[in-house]
Protein backbone atom coordinates (compact mmCIF):
# COMPACT_ATOMS: atom_id res chain seq x y z
CA UNK A 1 0.00 0.00 0.00
CA UNK A 2 2.70 2.50 0.74
CA UNK A 3 4.27 2.10 -2.90
CA UNK A 4 0.76 3.02 -4.07
CA UNK A 5 0.86 5.85 -2.37
CA UNK A 6 4.17 6.64 -3.42
CA UNK A 7 3.28 6.09 -7.16
CA UNK A 8 0.60 8.07 -6.81
CA UNK A 9 2.42 11.54 -5.46
CA UNK A 10 4.89 10.89 -8.21
CA UNK A 11 2.73 10.92 -11.03
CA UNK A 12 0.42 13.83 -9.52
CA UNK A 13 3.18 15.78 -8.04
CA UNK A 14 2.79 18.63 -10.18
CA UNK A 15 -1.07 18.54 -8.71
CA UNK A 16 0.05 19.32 -5.76
CA UNK A 17 2.48 21.97 -6.48
CA UNK A 18 0.42 24.11 -6.93
CA UNK A 19 -2.32 24.26 -4.12
CA UNK A 20 -1.51 26.40 -1.18
CA UNK A 21 -3.59 25.50 1.66
CA UNK A 22 -6.06 27.72 3.06
CA UNK A 23 -5.70 30.24 6.00
CA UNK A 24 -7.96 28.20 8.22
CA UNK A 25 -5.06 25.40 8.03
CA UNK A 26 -2.41 27.66 8.73
CA UNK A 27 -3.99 29.20 11.46
CA UNK A 28 -4.40 25.79 13.14
CA UNK A 29 -0.77 24.97 12.52
CA UNK A 30 0.10 28.27 13.69
CA UNK A 31 -2.27 27.48 16.87
CA UNK A 32 -0.75 23.97 17.73
CA UNK A 33 3.03 25.47 17.68
CA UNK A 34 2.30 28.72 19.68
CA UNK A 35 -0.05 26.14 21.98
CA UNK A 36 3.25 25.28 24.00
CA UNK A 37 3.73 29.23 24.72
CA UNK A 38 1.51 28.81 27.88
CA UNK A 39 4.31 26.66 29.37
CA UNK A 40 6.63 29.62 28.25
CA UNK A 41 4.87 32.19 30.40
CA UNK A 42 5.55 30.03 33.16
CA UNK A 43 9.50 30.14 32.04
CA UNK A 44 9.18 34.07 31.49
CA UNK A 45 7.77 34.57 35.28
CA UNK A 46 11.19 32.12 36.30
CA UNK A 47 13.33 34.22 34.71
CA UNK A 48 11.30 37.77 35.87
CA UNK A 49 11.62 36.24 39.45
CA UNK A 50 15.28 35.01 39.19
CA UNK A 51 16.42 38.83 37.89
CA UNK A 52 14.77 39.99 41.01
CA UNK A 53 16.57 37.58 42.80
CA UNK A 54 19.88 38.11 41.27
CA UNK A 55 19.07 42.20 41.80
CA UNK A 56 18.07 42.02 45.48
CA UNK A 57 20.96 39.75 46.29
CA UNK A 58 23.41 41.92 44.68
CA UNK A 59 21.61 45.34 46.53
CA UNK A 60 21.99 43.22 49.91
CA UNK A 61 25.51 41.74 49.38
CA UNK A 62 26.75 45.83 48.28
CA UNK A 63 24.86 47.59 51.03
CA UNK A 64 26.52 44.67 53.63
CA UNK A 65 29.96 45.78 51.56
CA UNK A 66 28.88 49.28 52.58
CA UNK A 67 28.37 48.82 55.93
CA UNK A 68 31.40 47.10 56.76
CA UNK A 69 33.73 49.55 55.04
CA UNK A 70 31.37 52.18 57.34
CA UNK A 71 32.03 50.16 60.19
CA UNK A 72 36.11 49.76 59.72
CA UNK A 73 36.11 53.64 59.02
CA UNK A 74 34.23 54.24 62.59
CA UNK A 75 36.23 51.97 64.10
CA UNK A 76 39.38 53.32 63.00
CA UNK A 77 38.04 56.91 64.05
CA UNK A 78 37.37 55.67 67.23
CA UNK A 79 40.37 54.63 68.09
CA UNK A 80 42.54 57.46 67.25
CA UNK A 81 39.98 59.52 69.05
CA UNK A 82 39.94 56.90 72.46
CA UNK A 83 43.51 57.43 72.67
CA UNK A 84 43.37 60.70 72.87
CA UNK A 85 40.74 61.10 75.23
CA UNK A 86 42.71 58.12 77.20
CA UNK A 87 45.75 59.97 77.26
CA UNK A 88 44.11 62.95 78.70
CA UNK A 89 42.59 60.91 81.52
CA UNK A 90 45.32 59.15 82.32
CA UNK A 91 47.05 63.08 82.67
CA UNK A 92 44.50 64.09 85.08
CA UNK A 93 44.31 61.42 87.66
CA UNK A 94 48.39 61.62 87.62
CA UNK A 95 47.88 64.98 88.62
CA UNK A 96 45.33 64.19 91.17
CA UNK A 97 46.97 61.52 92.82
CA UNK A 98 50.25 63.76 93.12
CA UNK A 99 48.61 66.41 94.78
CA UNK A 100 49.45 66.37 98.35
CA UNK A 101 45.99 66.91 99.55
CA UNK A 102 44.60 64.34 97.48
CA UNK A 103 45.14 61.45 100.28
CA UNK A 104 41.49 59.79 99.18
CA UNK A 105 42.18 59.70 95.52
CA UNK A 106 38.84 61.51 93.85
CA UNK A 107 37.50 62.38 96.83
CA UNK A 108 33.53 61.34 96.29
CA UNK A 109 33.98 61.19 93.01
CA UNK A 110 35.60 57.72 92.47
CA UNK A 111 32.33 56.07 92.63
CA UNK A 112 31.19 58.15 89.59
CA UNK A 113 34.38 57.82 87.69
CA UNK A 114 33.37 53.79 88.17
CA UNK A 115 30.33 53.67 86.62
CA UNK A 116 31.60 55.67 83.94
CA UNK A 117 34.05 53.04 83.28
CA UNK A 118 31.87 50.37 83.54
CA UNK A 119 29.15 51.98 81.06
CA UNK A 120 32.18 52.48 79.01
CA UNK A 121 33.23 48.84 78.98
CA UNK A 122 29.88 47.90 77.97
CA UNK A 123 29.76 50.29 74.95
CA UNK A 124 33.33 49.40 74.03
CA UNK A 125 31.73 45.88 73.62
CA UNK A 126 28.87 47.12 71.78
CA UNK A 127 31.34 48.61 69.36
CA UNK A 128 33.39 45.65 68.70
CA UNK A 129 30.27 43.81 68.06
CA UNK A 130 28.23 46.06 66.00
CA UNK A 131 29.90 49.28 65.32
CA UNK A 132 28.21 52.12 64.67
CA UNK A 133 28.19 55.84 64.67
CA UNK A 134 25.75 56.12 67.56
CA UNK A 135 27.84 54.03 69.73
CA UNK A 136 30.86 56.01 68.84
CA UNK A 137 29.46 59.31 69.71
CA UNK A 138 28.26 57.82 73.36
CA UNK A 139 31.68 56.25 73.99
CA UNK A 140 33.29 59.29 73.05
CA UNK A 141 30.94 61.31 75.78
CA UNK A 142 31.85 58.52 78.27
CA UNK A 143 35.01 60.43 77.91
CA UNK A 144 34.20 63.78 77.78
CA UNK A 145 32.40 63.36 81.23
CA UNK A 146 34.96 61.74 82.79
CA UNK A 147 37.57 64.45 81.68
CA UNK A 148 34.89 66.84 83.29
CA UNK A 149 34.75 65.08 86.65
CA UNK A 150 38.21 65.30 86.84
CA UNK A 151 38.63 68.69 86.16
CA UNK A 152 36.37 69.24 88.37
CA UNK A 153 38.01 67.76 91.12
CA UNK A 154 41.21 69.82 90.01
CA UNK A 155 39.94 72.97 90.40
CA UNK A 156 38.14 71.49 93.98
CA UNK A 157 42.00 70.75 94.84
CA UNK A 158 43.21 73.68 93.37
CA UNK A 159 40.54 75.72 95.08
CA UNK A 160 41.48 74.00 98.91
CA UNK A 161 45.26 74.91 98.00
CA UNK A 162 44.90 78.66 97.43
CA UNK A 163 42.56 78.97 100.91
CA UNK A 164 44.85 80.00 104.10
CA UNK A 165 45.43 77.01 106.11
CA UNK A 166 42.59 78.22 109.06
CA UNK A 167 39.74 78.58 106.46
CA UNK A 168 40.72 74.96 104.60
CA UNK A 169 40.09 73.36 107.97
CA UNK A 170 36.91 75.02 108.35
CA UNK A 171 35.83 74.19 105.46
CA UNK A 172 36.82 70.44 105.47
CA UNK A 173 34.86 70.59 108.86
CA UNK A 174 31.73 72.09 107.03
CA UNK A 175 31.93 69.46 104.46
Amino acid sequence: MNQNVEDFIRSNREAFDNKQPSDKVWFKISESLFAGRSSSRGLLYWRAAAILFMTLSAFLLFNRWSETKDSRLVLNEFKDVESFYIREISHKIELIENTSESETGLNGFTHDFQQLEAMYEVLKDEMRSKPSKKVKDALVLNLLIRIDLLNKQLEKIEQQEALPEGEEKESKVSA
